[in-house]
């Protein structure tokens, strides 16, 4: 199934098909659509905080990388669902895994977040 397209057309292509997986992901999963409104919502707060660049970058950021991370267990679940519907040890840990990787990426988020705030915070002090 390797394509023959090469250069702007194979970029082009590849755009296509991210924006497919988009879709797929947008209307089969409703934990993408929660994690998707959480990044929206929070990225947007990340920009009206009076934070540096960086610090507005570090927050968003983790925010991304739940998405990508709820998108990694969704292609492993989606591929365990398509070699068999039937329960199996192996399938069960790789689901398992994947939603330990949604866990560990929210975490991760979280983490980020309160840095940040806890750096707002003292500084609102320094000048109170």
């Amino acid at each position: 199934m390797k394509s023959s397209d090469t250069g702007i057309k194979r970029i082009l292509k590849a755009f296509t098909y991210s924006y497919q997986g988009f879709i797929a992901a947008f209307k089969s999963e409703a934990a993408f659509r929660q994690d998707l409104a959480v990044f929206i919502i929070f990225s947007i707060l990340a920009f009206c905080l009076p934070l540096q660049l960086i610090e507005q970058f570090r927050l968003i950021s983790a925010l991304l990388l739940i998405l990508i991370a709820e998108l990694i267990n969704t292609a492993i679940e989606t591929v365990i669902d398509r070699i068999s519907p039937d329960y199996h040890e192996l399938s069960k840990k790789a689901k398992d895994i994947g939603s330990l990787i949604v866990l560990l990426a929210f975490v991760y988020a979280i983490l980020q977040w309160w840095n940040v705030f806890t750096y707002l915070h003292k500084v609102i002090l320094s000048y109170v």
